[in-house]
């Protein structure tokens, strides 16, 4: 006889359709900070992901991942095609709730991550190489490193924490993203030409949504309405508005003059950078973590200028450096009166080695998986007409020449 319990069933429902909404919103995010002739592409290469990866996801992805441990290194396949997933709770994941919202809950983690990438490489990545390179590199990145921290591999054998994916989503696509831009190199712009957002409003409404789902992609992982859950909700809503202030004034300092794409993107980077630490850390912290965070992306767009790649919507800067910074800050901050963990110098040491082994792991992995693909840049008569109209035909807006 197993037992549900319906109210943390309930919130892990409503925590998993908030980060399913997070994709569409990263979608409307990226659309709008690309140029119009690209618009639909990235938003295709989000929405995709949707539908590759709860692929990959039933057939071995979730097994791989959350499957009982092989060496420390990775899971079997005892749930592939999900085999032994049911509604009867696993003891070892979230014992309250059905074993098979624990699968589909971690499936939207899985579902964001490569879709974060994609505004690093914007306006170079074809379709068809994009659709190889996201199973190669859910399978070969995500999955192992999901293991490793997460699902009984050696990480988390040696204490490693991440509450939300500090380390198995913000670091593992901000250092792919590095490695897809140094890969592919630079747009081909003509000489002083510019990148304008399209459109600026729907930033908003990305921001707004990623922002709105960011709430169950923290708390959620508590896997139960409680207490814990509580403190990773208000930490989040503490982060992200605290980042927010301070990016803007540094920003107006810095700058003489705000932008709004800025600010919305200073947003993003507090989200993130409280990500490994929501269910670790007191409120007071999360204020220190978002203002850290802000800081430290803001200023980390110095190492975009110094080595000149072309990130084009910095996602190394806000997903990266912001999964990195609060993944050590957590190691430093956490509190045994929320997690019954203890921040100190050990913690921090042990933070420290995994953001470094998962950081060069998926950079390594993310080059050679760009070998592998076939043809992975776009022709320059594609990228000089644009992705939308080069690749599929379509354009995001169509105006009237009569008007």
């Amino acid at each position: 006889m197993y037992i549900i319990n319906t109210g943390d069933t309930a919130f892990i429902i409503l925590c998993t359709a908030l980060v399913c909404l997070m994709t569409p919103g990263l979608a409307l995010f990226y659309g709008g900070l690309v140029r119009s002739r690209s618009m639909l592409s990235i938003m295709m290469q989000n929405f995709i992901c949707m539908g590759v990866v709860t692929v990959v996801w039933i057939f071995g992805g979730f097994s791989l991942a959350f499957g009982p441990d092989v060496g420390g290194l990775i899971g079997d396949m005892s749930f592939f095609a999900l085999n032994n997933v049911s509604v009867i709770p696993h003891p070892g994941y979230a014992p309250s709730i059905p074993f098979i919202m624990f699968f589909a809950y971690q499936m939207m983690f899985a579902i964001i991550t490569p879709a974060l990438i994609t505004g690093a490489f914007a306006e170079r990545f074809s379709f068809k190489a994009f659709l190889a390179f996201i199973v190669l590199w859910i399978l070969l990145i995500y999955v192992p490193v999901a293991h490793w921290i997460w699902g009984g591999g050696f990480m988390q054998k040696l204490g490693v924490i991440d509450f939300a994916g500090g380390i198995v989503v913000h670091t593992t696509a901000g250092f792919a993203a590095l490695a897809t831009v140094l890969f592919l190199g630079k747009r081909d712009l003509k000489p002083g030409e510019e990148t304008p957002p399209s459109n600026l409003p729907i930033v908003a409404v990305g921001t707004g949504l990623l922002w709105f789902g960011w709430f169950g992609f923290n708390a959620g992982g508590a896997y139960a309405a409680n207490g814990l859950a509580a403190y990773a909700f208000v930490n989040t809503a503490i982060a992200g508005a605290v980042a927010m202030c301070v990016w803007l004034a540094i920003a107006w300092r810095v700058e003489k003059k705000p932008s709004f794409a800025g600010v919305m993107v200073g947003g993003v980077a507090g989200l993130a950078t409280i990500t490994p630490t929501a269910g670790y850390v007191e409120p007071a912290s999360a204020v220190l973590i978002g203002a850290i965070g802000a800081t430290v992306c803001y200023f980390a767009k110095a190492v975009q200028q110094r080595y000149r790649f072309d990130d084009a919507l910095e996602v190394f800067r806000a997903h990266g450096v912001g999964g990195v910074t609060g993944s050590l800050l957590v190691g430093l901050l956490a509190n045994r009166a929320v997690d019954d963990v203890t921040g100190g110098l050990h913690q921090f040491a042990i933070q420290l080695l995994a953001v470094v082994v998962v950081a060069v792991y998926s950079f390594v992995v993310t080059w050679i998986i760009m070998k592998l693909v076939h043809k992975p840049r776009v022709s320059p008569a594609v990228e000089d007409e644009g992705l939308d109209q080069g690749e599929f035909g379509e354009s995001a807006y169509h105006f009237d020449k009569q008007g």
